[in-house]
Parts: C-alpha cells; structure tokens; sequence
C-alpha cells in the first residue's frame, strides 16, 4: 500500500519537497485501471518505468471536510516491491492548519468498492498546506474516495505511544477501549520512559474537549464506580510511584443513555495530565455521553 506523504512548515508543502520521498504513481502506459499487471518492474530506485503521465480517475473530487480536501485520484498504485498494481486507487489530497499552533491530524479515508485507511498528518504548522498520497486496495463497487473522520489534535499534545521519550520522561495514551450494551470503557496509559522516579495521586486529571476544540462544560467527572461497576481490584485513589520503565493503568467508563430529546454530549476529545501540573495530552475517545452529563475517571494502578 502506498504510505502518506506529510509535511509541516511554513506555507504549503508538495510530495516531494522537504527531504521526504514521495510515492510514484503509475504510469498511463502501465496497466489500465482494474487490469491485471502483465509485466512486473525490477524494484528498487533505478528500475525502468513505463514513460507517460499518471492515469487520472474521473470522481467528484473536491470533498472537503475539517481542513482536509481531497484533490484527485488515480488508478493504480506503486507498492514497496515496485510494482504498479492497477487495481489500487491513489488519492491526492491537502490538510489546511488554521489554528495559531502546531496540529497533527488523523484522517480516516473511505472509497465506494476499495478497503479503506487511516492516516495521521503533522505536523502541520500554523498556516501551513501539507499535501499528500494515500493509496487503498480494490473489493468491489465504483470508484469514489470521501472523508470519513478528520481529528485534529495540538503537536504538543500528541499522545506517544512509542518512539522517543517525550520531554516529560512520561508517556500517556488511550487504547481502543471497549462498548458493550451502551457502557462504553477507554483504557488511559501511563508509562515512565525517563530517568527518575515519576509519582501520581488518585486519578489523572480530565478535560473534555468538543470538535470545535472548545471545553464541555456541565459534565460531571467521577470517581468510575459512580457511572459503573467494572470489577478487577477496588478502585482507590492512592499514590503511586512509578521506577523508569514501569507502567501504569487508568481508565474512563460512560454510559450513551439518552433519555430526553436535545442536551445530547459528544466530544471527540480529552485532555488528559497524568496529574496536577503535568504536560496535558489529548487522546480521542469519541464521547457519546448522551444525556447522562457524567464521565467516569479509575485511579491509576500499577501495570504489571
């Protein structure tokens, strides 16, 4: 599948420019779109291709959601081996930052008979037009690539679920999470990947963060076995120290109820300090809180 291409600075950004390799697209003179290859080009940097421009697709493009506009698509796509698989889709497209500061998204593609992809952009620097490549696999059906979620969270508050230590010495992410019969629960994750001792009390502390970026306010954050009951070990707020390299577990818990028309609550994101003072990282949970008006916070326990 062919990788994104993302760039961040001032002004607007090409494939290509940068320092960052952009994907080639395949060639008018390869297979057409949907065909099978008939040939299979020599990979590598110097392999022969085919002369001619790239085959574009006839679509309605345009589609713009949230900064994020799709430019134009492509048949066919070049995997890493080199190879033009005809019977891919690439799609160009752009991610506008408005904001006054860094912000790194995460888009969700979705195309009409292809498999669909996720990618995350930035960051992207206040201003800033970063364009790029996104490829998808053929299933069925016809060609059409639209938006499906566009998530913007700041660059300083990108959650780090792996690669470097973040300057905090810390790291605190969410994970898939979990629903079930209109109980939905997202795990929040600590890690301690610097140098010294990193200690917490009770629970970490929560923002809840709307799609404009703009705080909810009116909802209750509690104490988790005040929205539901989730069993493992008692939930007690305590202080914890954590050595470099141990870890630990917090979580959220709501309920969707709703139970009165308008007054409904989502919120994509939370901002979430693993405790008072601490460098904020936003993480998105998708809230669907209903009209319940509570969010449910675990204390943080040790990971083992």
């Amino acid at each position: 599948m062919l990788a994104l291409l993302a760039l961040a600075g001032c002004g607007t950004a090409e494939p290509g420019e940068g320092g960052v390799r952009a994907e080639a697209l395949c060639p008018s003179k390869g297979p057409r779109h949907g065909e099978v290859p008939r040939a299979r080009p020599t990979a590598g940097a110097d392999a022969p291709r085919p002369p001619g421009p790239p085959t574009p697709v006839p679509s309605s493009t345009g589609t713009a959601r949230d900064g994020v506009r799709i430019t134009r698509l492509y048949a066919g796509a070049i995997d890493e081996e080199g190879v033009c698989r005809a019977s891919s889709l690439t799609a160009e497209f752009e991610v506008t930052n408005p904001a006054a500061h860094d912000m790194t998204y995460t888009v969700v593609f979705d195309a009409r008979g292809y498999t669909g992809a996720s990618r995350v952009v930035g960051p992207v620097g206040p201003g800033t037009t970063v364009r790029g490549r996104v490829a998808m696999s053929r299933s069925e059906g016809d060609t059409g690539v639209s938006l499906m979620s566009v998530r913007s969270v700041p660059s300083a508050e990108t959650p780090a679920p792996g690669g470097p230590c973040p300057a905090s010495g810390i790291r605190v992410y969410a994970d898939e999470g979990d629903a079930a019969m209109g109980l939905r629960v997202v795990g929040l994750h600590l890690e301690n990947c610097g140098t010294e001792p990193y200690a917490v009390d009770g629970r970490p502390e929560l923002e809840i963060v709307d799609a404009a970026h703009e705080r909810v306010a009116g909802v209750r954050i509690l104490p988790s076995a005040e929205v539901a009951q989730l069993g493992g070990p008692p939930d007690v707020a305590r202080t914890l120290t954590l050595r470099p390299g141990e870890r630990a577990l917090s979580g959220i818990v709501w309920r969707n109820t709703v139970e009165a028309a308008g007054g409904a609550v989502n919120a994509p994101y939370l901002r979430v300090r693993a405790r008072a003072g601490a460098a904020p990282v936003m993480v998105t949970p998708e809230l669907d809180l209903g009209t319940t008006g509570r969010l449910g916070v675990q204390a943080w326990r040790k990971q083992e």
